[in-house]
């Protein structure tokens, strides 16, 4: 079979830490893997944000974008996302103003609209659910990066320093037709997370690409697909390495979050008839196997949702696995070329 028709690659990282691991060599590990897919040729490589997790490492996606982006040359380094609701739309201007400021040119702010689930969370960031207007918030983020504020506007002689240099890609992150449908109308790029919204991919970026307006910030529409990825030896290799996973976050939903257990830990747990039903519906919609098989799923993924750009997430704790996971991916894409410039 032939490669994949070529198209930029991109990395979204988790960090998940299981019990074998520490947040210190999660982290550390994040940058090596940051320079080992720059050395392959990836666009780019976001941190997610998560809270009240100790098996999720990614906290603080801007401190951590800001250590990728010291730890590597070329490759675009942002968030994947900032949830904006559980940050004052002032600092992140202002930290992002300091990640370009630190890296011109190569910073991407992915913004998305998420409120914590937690009502403990919640309130320990200071997040009120029934104040909140994405809309408004994210306007008001505009503001600050574009330091364009109408006249008249209360914080018109408010301004976000350091200001932006090399003026960082802004993206709308979403997981449904609302994301998709606000970035359309806006014109800006659009990342869409199918590796937790896969019953929505293919409608979301259908809206995003036929309601797209060209805008002083993109001339057409652009679009990625975030999709859980793993490419093994086999597919029953790749199914080993998943289930940590998904037995990790199933104890979630009766209790506290737990570090994710080993390969054979989960493999060696006694699964009931129902926990294999839900382990197995949690598998379901990531694309995992030997080659063959991943080759087969991303190009059906691809062609159903026009995407322009892949970007892999993975819940595979072991870094090795996740090297020949994102080796493999890359030999099955062949060359690919760097995308349109982006720029706010």
């Amino acid at each position: 079979m032939t490669d994949l028709a070529p198209l930029p690659l991109s990395v979204l990282d988790i960090m998940p830490v299981d019990v074998e691991s520490t947040p210190s060599g999660v982290l550390r590990a994040t940058l090596e893997q940051a320079r080992y897919v720059e050395e392959l040729g990836f666009t780019r490589y976001w941190i997610a944000e998560h809270h009240n997790s100790p098996n999720i490492a990614s906290s603080s996606p801007t401190v951590t974008a800001a250590a990728v982006g010291g730890a590597t040359e070329r490759i675009r380094v942002g968030t994947g996302g900032v949830m904006l609701p559980n940050h004052a739309p002032f600092v992140v201007a202002e930290q992002f103003g300091t990640l370009s400021a630190l890296y011109p040119g190569r910073v991407d702010l992915g913004v998305g609209r998420t409120p914590p689930h937690d009502p403990g969370v919640a309130r320990a960031l200071r997040v009120d659910a029934l104040a909140l207007d994405f809309e408004q918030q994210f306007a008001e983020l505009l503001g600050f990066l574009r330091a364009d504020f109408p006249a008249g506007h209360p914080l018109q002689k408010v301004a976000a320093n350091p200001p932006l240099t090399g003026k960082p890609s802004l993206w709308v992150l979403g997981s449904s037709e609302n994301g998709a449908r606000m970035a359309a109308h806006r014109g800006l790029p659009f990342a869409h997370a199918h590796h937790f919204s896969p019953q929505n991919s293919v409608a979301a970026l259908r809206t995003y690409h036929r309601e797209f307006r060209p805008s002083e910030y993109l001339s057409s529409p652009y679009s990625i697909i975030a999709a859980g990825v793993t490419v093994a030896a086999s597919d029953e290799e790749a199914r080993f390495l998943n289930v940590p996973a998904a037995l990790a976050l199933l104890k979630s939903l009766t209790g506290p979050p737990e570090p994710f257990p080993t390969p054979e830990q989960a493999a060696a747990h006694p699964w009931t008839a129902e926990e294999a039903a839900w382990r197995d519906q949690f598998l379901a919609p990531q694309v995992a196997g030997g080659p063959d098989r991943v080759r087969a799923q991303l190009a059906d993924l691809l062609e159903r949702t026009g995407a322009e750009e892949l970007m892999v997430v993975s819940m595979v704790t072991d870094p090795a696995a996740r090297r020949r996971s994102i080796t493999g991916l890359r030999e099955l894409f062949g060359s690919a070329p760097l995308p349109q410039g982006l720029a706010l």
